[in-house]
C-alpha cells in the first residue's frame, strides 16, 4: 500500500512496483506538485515518511537538485523516486514553494 498526500488530498493505492511516485498521485487524482517531470524543477519534491526501502536507489538528477542533507532528511523528487517492490509506503508532497 502506498499512501501519498498532494496539497489538499490524500490517497491510497495498492501497488507501483517500475512506476514514479509523481506517476502513482496523477493516476490517483492527488493533487501533488510538478512542472516538468524530469528532475529539474523540484516541485515534486516529497518526504518520505515510511518505506524508503522500497524504493529504487536515487537518480543523479536527485543528487543534483535536492543535495545530501535533503536525501538524509528523507526528501526524494515524486518523479524520479521508482517503486521497486511492494510494501507499505508513506509519501507527501513538500515543494519548496
Amino acid at each position: 500500500m502506498i499512501t501519498l498526500t498532494g496539497r489538499t488530498l490524500t490517497k491510497t493505492v495498492e501497488s507501483g512496483v517500475g512506476r514514479t511516485l509523481l506517476e502513482l498521485a496523477k493516476q490517483a487524482g492527488v493533487d501533488w506538485q510538478f512542472n516538468c517531470s524530469r528532475g529539474t524543477c523540484a516541485r515534486c519534491r516529497c518526504r518520505i515518511e515510511s518505506g524508503a526501502d522500497l524504493l529504487e536507489e536515487y537518480t543523479d538528477e536527485e543528487w543534483d537538485r535536492l543535495g545530501p542533507e535533503e536525501l538524509d532528511q528523507g526528501y526524494r523528487l515524486g518523479c524520479q523516486a521508482v517503486v521497486k517492490r511492494d510494501g507499505e509506503l508513506t509519501a507527501v508532497n513538500r515543494t519548496y514553494f
